[in-house]
């Protein structure tokens, strides 16, 4: 068996140059080589694909499988059945056909991001039963919302995905709940557009976490209660909510959300109770009284810890002064000896003429 990574040489396909990639016995990585098509020749044990800044453009059905086998079977080619991780980034790809990822039945791990998708069949990812992360990252069009949902609608709703990141799409509005898988558990929006999700959408997701850093968030009791609500009796919906800030009105730019105060956003009297929104203690006071009580006990162990020792040196003072007398003396002994060897004969490497 190998021991060093072996370079493997593919023919790309029709019109296309032959790409060097180096590989493992499961590791296929392409970077940077205009491929017009998936390479023809993967091989079958291959666990890792990764093509970065190919020009695949569209991916037909079975792509990376060899197609539909001969005979009009719906059938892949050449199936790759131990592929559980295909990374496609970069590769200017526009369009998802039908059982475009037909032929990897144990593929859980796609990622698609920066790419230019426009159009993705609603059974471009029918035959991956085992998908468990999708990565669309800066993939999706330069479009409102409702753009960004016909696109991914049908294509997604059969999947059982366990996380969709969808960050950097530039998204106005939260995905609706029937756009996403059932199962989902995780959701990626970071680095997107969205000012001030809608309570409706907030309440489809009530089972996920969703993960909304570097948002421009709108900061006015309007706007911001749906999400503070929403995240109020379950702080585990927003694991990045300490890392969340506002974008607007110009007062409030770059504050903690979790740091501002009903009055400051504007609340009317009857809204302005901070405990009924879920918001903690002001300016962090709950989190630094938390560190505080830490530093404290420390500190009290560490006293414990001394006073235990002095404790110890006190009742042990007649031994440990016994035994620095001993090594005293034992030292003492040492120097003697030396001395008394030192003036027999001061330097030993010479010997006079009696002792040839």
């Amino acid at each position: 068996m190998d021991v060093y990574p072996r370079r493997l040489y593919l023919q790309a396909g029709r019109g296309c140059p032959t790409c060097c990639c180096f590989a493992t016995p499961d590791t296929v990585q392409c970077r940077y080589v205009r491929l017009l098509e998936p390479p023809a020749d993967l091989p079958r044990a291959v666990r890792n694909l990764s093509i970065a800044g190919g020009n695949l453009t569209v991916l037909r059905a079975a792509a990376f499988a060899g197609g539909w086998a001969p005979g009009g079977r719906e059938a892949a080619a050449r199936p790759l059945a131990q592929l559980t991780l295909l990374v496609l980034t970069h590769d200017r790809i526009a369009a998802l056909e039908e059982a475009a990822f037909a032929g990897l039945p144990a593929l859980a791990t796609l990622d698609l991001s920066h790419n230019p998708l426009r159009a993705v069949a609603p059974g471009a990812f029918a035959a991956c039963g085992r998908l468990r992360t999708l990565r669309l990252n800066q993939a999706l069009p330069p479009a409102p919302g409702a753009a960004a949902e016909l696109l991914l609608g049908g294509a997604l709703r059969n999947l059982s995905l366990a996380r969709l990141e969808l960050a950097g799409n530039r998204l106005r509005e939260l995905p609706p709940a029937a756009a996403l898988p059932p199962g989902l558990e995780e959701l990626d929006v970071r680095n997107n557009s969205l000012r001030a999700p809608r309570p409706e959408r907030l309440d489809g997701l009530a089972r996920l976490r969703l993960l909304l850093a570097a948002n421009p968030l709108h900061c006015d009791c309007a706007s911001l209660r749906p999400l503070l609500a929403w995240r109020r009796n379950a702080t585990w919906r927003a694991p990045d909510a300490r890392g969340l800030r506002c974008a607007s009105p110009p007062p409030l730019r770059d504050a903690p959300v979790l740091r501002l105060r009903a009055a400051q956003l504007g609340c009317p009297d009857g809204d302005a109770d901070d405990e009924a929104w879920g918001l903690p203690e002001p300016d962090g006071a709950g989190q630094e009284q938390l560190e505080t009580a830490s530093y404290v006990f420390f500190g009290v162990v560490l006293a414990l810890i001394g006073v235990v020792f002095l404790m110890v040196l006190y009742l042990n003072r007649k031994g440990i002064k016994r035994w620095l007398n001993n090594l005293r003396e034992a030292c003492r002994d040492q120097m003697e000896g030396y001395h008394y060897r030192y003036e027999q004969d001061s330097d030993p490497r010479r010997a006079g003429p009696g002792d040839l």
